[in-house]
This record gives structure tokens, C-alpha cells and sequence, in this order.
């Protein structure tokens, strides 16, 4: 017993000594409501918000299939319902033809009720990314960044191009972790020096020759994002470009370190209709009505098949292409977050959750879309 006291006397001073550390012990791991304690910036709507339409065939969850014709890890089960609340899930909404054909909450969760994003968020980058070059901020995803942080030259990081952080094929040495506090997903989820931390990544591979998913590589992003639109914030950035036009129902946030850099890679809190609204976006090629919010050009791009230069056939631009983007596209997000959307029925959907639970929710997505084509 005395050698456990001095384990967690060892584990407590460690803890004290690193602020990363310390927020791992006292916050545990990452979950949807860490904006609650975590830094952040505020998104703001816009006073005219845009509402989806109400199906007049709307359905509830359990009446989307048969009884027992849905199967889950192999098993048959009889309700759809009670399995995605089991999940973890907090919002479930279908979309088709701008009409909401289901929409259904869970664990005290509401229409109102804000969630976060986790790697969501750097499908959002993406777009902000294709809105600087339409904007002239960048001038094309073939860019060097180090012509936006020349800083990063001796990292090695000189034949980097903005692609390649799209891409996931930077090269970049980054332990994708969130459940060790020193590995560099979680240090940079919890800590409070994003440049500092950035500015001591190494390069592992040639760049453009490995697919290895980063968060570090969107990171670096918000910061190109962040030099090249100058005086603003990338939360201002984004209220600007699509919170507003958007014309979305709630506030949002976007976490921040204590230097009010935003964790790019994550946090993004927003309600789960606003996230579906970044879904209808994207399925109408950057098209708001009729406002071109995100260049057709870019939204094109961004889900092209490119398997050139290791970049795999289900991940483009910080979105994954179910099938190569036949069965759908989503973005995704640590415990179950998805935006999914499908072009051949003209579809939308959002789970937001607090686990990820074992439901196969990208396959789901896919079934109800073939259903209800």
C-alpha cells in the first residue's frame, strides 16, 4: 500500500509540474463538453437564421427500418432506437431535400444544446482554407508554408506544401493520441503553448510519400490561416465566411490556447443543427442560396479522387470519401462525432454523441441514404 501513496505522490507532483499533464489528470480525456472548462472564443449567429424545413413524412428512429432487419457487429437487433441511445448518442438528424426527415435527442440533449466537434473541425479548416484562396489570403494549396511561418524552415519542413497538410502526407513525426498526455495529440489538446509546441515537431518521412493522420498537420494550418488573414481571429474568420452566411441558429465557440491561438485540429462547439447546415453546404458545392459561399472550384478539389503522391482514395482535404466517396462523404470527430452528406439522395446527417459506442455509423448513414433515396 505505502508503494501506491508514493505513486500517486509521483503522479500528483508531475502533474504540478506540467499545465498539459495537470489538465489531463483533472479533466480525464476528452470529451463533448470540454468547452465548458476549457478556453474559448465566441462564434456568433447572424440575427436572420436559416431553419430546414419540417418533412411532412417525418419519421422517428425505430420506424427508419423494419424491426430486426438492422445488424450491428454481426447481431440482429430489434430496436434502432434504444441501440443509438445506448451509443452515447445526444443528436441524431436526417436531412433530404432540405426537409428534416428525423431529428431526435438524447441524454438531456437538445436542439439548443452545443456539443463538440473534436476532428470535425478540420473538415471546417478545410473549408477555410479554400475561402482564404478565394479571398487572396493564400495564394494556392501549392504554397510552401514556410512562406507563411518561415520559422518552421529548420524543422526540416521546407518542402512542405499546404496540400500536403490537407493531405496528411506532411511528413511530420505526431503521435496521434489523446489518451496518453505526452503523446502529441493529447499535449497539444491540453496545452496551453500551441506555436511552442509546433515549433518542436520533427519530420519523420519525405513529404508526399506516407499518409499518417496528424492533427498536428491541421494545426499548422489554423496557423497559416491565421498569418495570412492578418488582423483577424480564425473564430472571426469563420463567423465571417460561414457562422453568418450560414445563417445558423446558435452562438458557437472555438477552443483556444492561452496565447488565443484556436486549436485548430478540434473544438469546435456548436448544436447539431448548425453542424447539419455545414453539411448542406458542402452537398451543394459551396452554394448557399445562391450565394457562393466556398468556391464550386475548391469543393471540386476537395473531393476528388487523388490517390497521387500516398494520398489514400477515402481521405481528401481533411474529409473521408466513404468508398472513394460513393457510399458518402463525412467529417468525423473523436467519440462519434459525424457530418455526413450524399450526393445521390440528396442527403444529410448528424450524430453528435459522447461515445462513439459500437455502432458503425458511416454504414448507417450509407443504408439510410439507399433506403430513402
Amino acid at each position: 500500500m505505502k508503494y501506491v501513496y508514493k505513486l500517486i505522490l509521483l503522479f500528483l507532483i508531475l502533474s504540478m509540474s506540467s499545465c498539459s499533464l495537470g489538465r489531463y489528470v483533472w479533466y480525464n480525456t476528452a470529451e463533448v463538453n470540454d468547452y465548458k472548462h476549457f478556453d474559448q472564443r465566441e462564434i456568433s449567429n447572424s440575427a436572420e437564421t436559416y431553419h430546414f424545413s419540417k418533412s411532412k413524412n417525418k419519421l422517428i428512429i425505430d420506424s427508419l427500418f423494419p424491426p430486426n432487419s438492422i445488424k450491428v457487429n454481426g447481431k440482429v437487433i430489434n430496436s434502432l432506437k434504444k441501440h443509438i441511445e445506448k451509443s452515447g448518442t445526444l443528436g441524431f438528424i436526417i436531412i433530404k431535400n432540405d426537409s428534416i426527415l428525423c431529428e431526435e435527442y438524447f441524454n438531456g440533449h437538445n436542439k439548443e444544446s452545443i456539443s463538440g466537434s473534436f476532428s470535425m473541425a478540420k473538415s471546417i479548416v478545410s473549408l477555410l482554407i479554400g475561402c482564404a484562396i478565394d479571398d487572396g489570403y493564400i495564394n494556392s494549396e501549392k504554397d510552401l508554408i514556410t512562406k507563411y511561418l518561415p520559422e518552421l524552415s529548420k524543422n526540416g519542413f521546407d518542402d512542405i506544401t499546404i496540400e500536403h497538410l490537407l493531405q496528411m502526407t506532411s511528413g511530420i513525426k505526431f503521435w496521434e493520441n489523446y489518451w496518453f498526455p505526452y503523446a502529441h495529440a493529447g499535449n497539444f489538446y491540453y496545452g496551453r503553448d500551441l506555436w511552442k509546441k509546433t515549433k518542436n515537431l520533427k519530420k519523420k518521412y519525405k513529404s508526399g510519400t506516407n499518409f499518417d493522420y496528424r492533427s498536428g498537420d491541421t494545426q499548422i494550418l489554423g496557423f497559416i490561416l491565421t498569418k495570412a488573414i492578418k488582423d483577424m481571429t480564425l473564430s472571426k474568420y469563420l463567423e465571417n465566411k460561414i457562422w453568418k452566411p450560414l445563417g445558423m441558429e446558435n452562438n458557437a465557440s472555438w477552443l483556444i490556447d492561452s496565447k488565443g491561438m484556436e486549436r485548430a485540429f478540434v473544438g469546435i462547439n456548436a448544436s447539431a443543427l448548425d453542424f447539419a447546415k455545414i453539411g448542406r453546404l458542402v452537398l451543394n458545392n459551396g452554394n448557399w442560396n445562391g450565394q457562393q459561399i466556398v468556391s464550386k472550384k475548391w469543393i471540386k478539389k476537395s473531393f476528388a479522387k487523388d490517390t497521387l503522391n500516398a494520398s489514400p482514395i477515402n481521405y481528401q482535404y481533411q474529409w473521408y470519401l466513404k468508398n472513394g466517396g460513393e457510399k458518402g462523404i463525412y467529417a468525423n470527430g473523436y467519440r462519434g462525432q459525424y457530418i455526413y452528406f450524399n450526393k445521390s439522395s440528396n442527403m444529410v446527417m448528424v450524430r453528435v454523441g459522447k461515445k462513439q459506442g459500437k455502432m458503425n455509423w458511416s454504414e448507417l448513414f450509407y443504408a439510410i441514404s439507399e433506403k430513402y433515396k
